[in-house]
Formats: C-alpha cells, structure tokens, sequence
C-alpha cells in the first residue's frame, strides 16, 4: 500500500485527498484542469474540483469504496502532480 508521504503536496481534509493549485490565470488552470481532466478519463477516476480564476482545487475519494480514499485516488494524485513537471 502507498504510503501518505509520498503524495506529496496533498492533505487528507475531511477524509479526501487535498490540494490547491494556484497558477499564473485563469488560461493557464484551465490548460491544468484540460490534463486532468484526460488523465481522468485514461483511468476511469474522476475529481470533485472546483476553479475560480486562477485556482484549481482538487478533492480524490473513491465513491465505489464508500467516499474513502483507496490507491486509486493517491495513484491519480501522483500522475496529477506529474503534470505540473
């Protein structure tokens, strides 16, 4: 099992797996929300997530575990922070 340290950059807050995003505008989140969102779709894992502006915020929980975080969220969060090299 993957261990909480290595996703880094992402906090357990309220049971889900965390992370806010801050970008240069509002074309750059968008351009990063566009990746995730066909990162997403390749693993049949999609985030609760929010943009305003600049800011992306990105919630992962496995619905089909009963909304806990399993591999598949830290999994994806991983390739998620792959994006952002």
């Amino acid at each position: 099992m993957m261990d909480m340290d290595n996703v880094l950059g992402w906090d357990i807050t309220n049971g889900k797996l965390y992370r806010k995003f801050t970008f240069n505008d509002f074309s750059e989140a968008f351009g990063f929300m566009t990746r995730v969102a066909f990162l997403a779709e390749m693993c049949d894992h999609h985030p609760s997530w929010h943009n305003q502006y600049n800011v992306v915020e990105i919630w992962l929980t496995t619905h089909d575990a009963g909304n806990t975080i399993t591999e598949k969220d830290k999994k994806l969060a991983l390739s998620i922070n792959a994006i952002l090299k």
